[in-house]
């Protein structure tokens, strides 16, 4: 057996014959043969000596002279054995003699001479020397640069097009990369392990794999394997991790690629593509496909913004459904694919046949969480004083990225400060800074100016102290970060649904910072930009799609249609929605203002405290106004932990206008760290 091996071993280390090395060996032998014996006559190097001696004997044919001095002796073939020792027949017909001569003067005063007496009756001829070597490298260097560039180009277009074989002229061949279970090259190790949470998901795309590997066990009672899978959530939570761990675990083909990968300037290259990627799963099959972010190829037909003409994405899609579901069949193929605007999907794709199930992929719970900050944390060098539960708890909203942001940034900041082990501090820093932004102590205010962001974030601050369902507050600081001037953080409760009341008073508690301004400072001001944003919105998805207006009751106007130009209600009502979301605005604005009113003295406090100390807790608000009223689940998770927390209410941003998205009551993303209202 070793034998074998090492016999393997050499024949793999033995470098393959190439034909071509064997043409160029035989070019290079015929060119020195060639220059050795120019015409096939032999030749030889003699002194000066001996070629005037040759002369006065008789033995030249012809003399040629060139202006490097140096000369060729034409020897007449019957004198060839005195010269060479050899038979005429064995040196050609013109057999030459080169030599160096003194001066052409010289030799043509020798020849001269030698011709009177008779010695010497051939030609004599004076040329210069041609450079053939120079000449024919001139002559054939510009093609040989014009064909190297061409190669290299030629090869750089073929690494960067992808693809099985790459190039220009396979530019309709599909970029789907294969992994194979034992492929050293395309190894990949992410498998269900690293996948935290998502315990539902794992379960649908683990069974996808178990299709493939017993497909018996599923179809002997009749039933049919799922041909396709569509992965649906918000952005961050998985769904691309969730394929990679299917590849782990099959022990199928796995072919991934994304969906502007069949997008091309050229015509009909997309369509060529989707034939090439079907073709080559066929050869694989069974195996699984998966297409990362499809709504880039998979939008709904007859929306282009571009207004007609030969559209080549719809064009794509068209083969894309073909070969998904159409005349032929593709058995022992399963289509996985993600996107996070499923809404904006054909409808043709999303049918049973095609994707026959919709895999939700959600922001993690609780729970979840946890999972996550366990999987994220195995590299990071971590101290005992890390608590998982704590952290979990001080991240509502976040996605599975959020997280793994989370401890990156919390290694960094131990790295910053020179700490040999990342601690909690580092992560409930890490979590402010990814929330709120870089802090910039050292950006001038004036002292209005602190006065008046302070009063801003002691009105939040007292507002949601006295409010009901106001999520409770864990910090207020004046400092500012990024771009916000000061900020409270709040722990907000996970609600699966939210009443009126509920987004009522987080709408009042968001203007609570206004309505200090107004009340103590006098004026209002560009701080609550974007608190007057949010409400704005929240206030018009109350309206317009919760069907939350008294005048307005149980109607819902929101529109899916991404290219519509109308409107889903008449004028009229158009006025009605705008003279019901003022209304509301300007009740909760007054209700704010009286709350305020109320609370003078301990809101007063409150400012001057966070003028003094630019950083609040709320166990400094519990000291000013006594325990709050209404405590809840959450305050009680909050008297366990550490005095720091993650929810950003008051981003007051002086100058820059809002960027916010507007909520709507489908396709949301819940406990968004930076919004307040979560609407259903």
């Amino acid at each position: 057996m070793e034998k074998n091996k090492n016999a393997n071993a050499n024949k793999m280390n033995t470098p393959k014959f190439n034909l071509n090395w064997l043409y160029l060996t035989i070019i290079i032998a015929l060119m020195m043969l060639w220059f050795a014996s120019p015409g096939g006559n032999i030749s030889k190097s003699i002194s000066y000596t001996e070629f005037k001696d040759y002369v006065e004997k008789g033995y030249a044919n012809k003399i040629i002279s060139y202006d490097d001095n140096s000369a060729e002796l034409y020897i007449k073939p019957e004198f060839a054995k005195n010269v060479f020792g050899k038979e005429p027949k064995e040196v050609g017909k013109n057999p030459v003699i080169n030599l160096e001569v003194p001066s052409r003067d010289a030799l043509n005063e020798f020849i001269e001479k030698e011709a009177e007496t008779g010695n010497f009756k051939g030609d004599i001829s004076f040329k210069t020397k041609k450079n053939y070597f120079g000449a024919l490298f001139w002559n054939l260097f510009p093609f040989i640069l014009i064909i190297g560039i061409w190669m290299y180009f030629m090869r750089r277009m073929g690494r960067d097009s992808g693809g099985v074989g790459g190039g220009v002229f396979n530019v309709g061949k599909s970029r789907a990369q294969l992994f194979e279970k034992g492929d050293g090259k395309n190894q990949n190790k992410v498998t269900f392990k690293d996948v935290a949470g998502l315990k539902e998901a794992k379960q649908e795309v683990a069974e996808i794999v178990e299709f493939l590997k017993e497909p018996e066990k599923y179809t002997n009672l009749g039933g049919k394997i799922p041909k396709g899978a569509l992965l649906v959530g918000p952005p961050g939570t998985g769904k691309t991790l969730l394929a990679k761990a299917v590849a782990g675990e099959a022990d199928v083909p796995f072919f991934s690629l994304s969906g502007s990968d069949f997008v091309e300037m050229f015509v009909g290259v997309g369509a060529s593509r989707v034939r090439d990627l079907f073709r080559r799963a066929k050869e694989k099959s069974p195996c699984i496909i998966f297409i990362d972010e499809i709504d880039a190829v998979g939008r709904a037909r007859g929306k282009n913004p571009a207004m007609g003409g030969n559209d080549e994405r719809e064009n794509t899609l068209n083969q894309l459904l073909t070969e998904m579901d159409g005349f032929g069949t593709n058995s022992g193929i399963i289509i996985l694919a993600a996107t996070n605007r499923v809404d904006i999907l054909d409808k043709a794709l999303l049918r049973a046949g095609r994707f026959d199930r919709q895999i939700h992929v959600d922001l993690p719970d609780l729970n979840e969480r946890k999972e996550v900050f366990g999987v994220h944390l195995r590299p990071i060098k971590i101290d005992k004083t890390v608590d998982i539960d704590l952290l979990a708890r001080q991240t509502p909203g976040f996605s599975g990225a959020d997280i793994a942001n989370v401890c990156n940034e919390a290694a960094l900041i131990a790295a910053r400060h020179g700490k040999e082990f990342v601690g909690k501090q580092d992560f409930l820093d890490a979590v402010d800074r990814i929330i709120g932004g870089l802090e910039k102590k050292t950006k001038i205010m004036t002292n209005e100016e602190k006065r008046t962001i302070a009063l801003h974030e002691a009105g939040h601050a007292t507002i949601s102290w006295f409010l009901e369902h106001a999520n409770p507050l864990i910090k207020v600081t004046i400092v500012p970060r990024g771009r916000a001037l000061g900020a409270a953080w709040y722990l907000p409760e996970e609600r699966q649904i939210t009443t009126k009341e509920q987004m009522l008073d987080e709408m009042c508690a968001t203007l609570g910072g206004r309505a200090a301004e107004d009340l103590f400072v006098g004026q209002i001001s560009t701080g609550a930009m974007n608190d007057l944003e949010r409400v704005t919105k929240q206030a018009y998805g109350m309206i317009a799609y919760a069907g939350m207006s008294n005048k307005l009751p149980n109607l819902c106007y929101y529109n899916n249609d991404e290219y519509s130009f109308n409107k889903p209600y008449s004028e009229k009502t158009a006025e009605l929605i705008d003279s019901e979301a003022k209304n509301m605005i300007a009740e909760q604005y007054e209700r704010a203002k009286s709350i305020l009113t109320e609370h003078k003295e301990g809101h007063n406090k409150l400012a001057q405290l966070l003028m003094d100390r630019e950083v609040i807790f709320a166990e400094d608000v519990e000291k000013i106004f006594g325990k709050r009223p209404w405590a809840s689940r959450s305050e009680e998770i909050l008297e366990d932990s550490e005095t720091n927390g993650q929810k950003l209410i008051g981003n007051e941003n002086a100058n820059d206008a809002p960027n916010s998205q507007p909520q709507a009551p489908k396709e949301k993303e819940e406990g968004s760290p930076k919004t307040t209202g979560n609407n259903e």
